[in-house]
């Protein structure tokens, strides 16, 4: 069963038919027990940074989210799921996020006749190849909807690019924690495969 954690941040229901969709049952939750409890989470997003730590804050979320990860079980981010993983938000103002890593989340400063947001299908570029993209090819394209981007601290947690006006983080992995900027579940075939490897993943020893 996966968890998707439910902060009133985004379209939560296709995320879940998505998964669905590849055969594997997930339920949406603000509950922290349950999410403290959950065998695989997900934490989607469409919105203002420092909106949805607050609704994160408001709902007791932030402690249950951390200690999930801590523990080494399967976690993924998507779009401004990736951005809250971070130490620090730049939209609208200056905003702690969750901390999990270091770095921070900038807004897109593009040349004409690039447009911010960024949205589309865009192409990517592997530089680390996880385990949830063994199926994915060099040059895949994922759809994006977005006007900030995030800069990890350790540049080794950066598993894909895409460029927008110059190269961005486009995916983060460390261990069984995941996180993408574009949105799989907006992502036909090769977003489907990822949420279908991911689903898969065994649970970890430790949780």
């Amino acid at each position: 069963m996966i968890t998707i954690v439910d902060y009133q941040m985004g379209n939560l229901r296709s995320v879940q038919k998505a998964v669905e969709r590849v055969g594997h049952a997930a339920r949406i939750s603000s509950d922290p027990a349950e999410i403290a409890s959950a065998e695989k989470l997900i934490l989607p997003g469409v919105g203002g940074f420092g909106e949805a730590m607050e609704e994160l804050r408001r709902r007791d979320l932030i402690v249950p989210i951390r200690d999930f990860v801590a523990t080494g079980r399967p976690f993924l981010g998507i779009c401004l799921g990736l951005q809250l993983l971070f130490e620090t938000g730049f939209e609208g103002g200056t905003h702690p996020g969750l901390g999990i890593l270091e770095g921070e989340v900038v807004r897109f400063a593009c040349p004409p006749p690039l447009k911010v947001p960024h949205m589309g299908w865009n192409q990517v570029h592997v530089v680390r190849r996880p385990p949830i993209l063994e199926a994915a090819a060099e040059g895949d394209y994922f759809y994006f909807v977005h006007s900030y981007y995030v800069v990890p601290a350790d540049p080794q947690v950066i598993a894909l690019e895409s460029d927008h006006g110059g190269p961005f983080c486009a995916m983060v992995w460390r261990e069984q924690l995941f996180a993408t900027q574009f949105h799989p579940e907006k992502s036909q075939g090769s977003g489907l495969k990822m949420l279908a490897a991911f689903a898969s993943l065994p649970q970890a020893t430790n949780a």
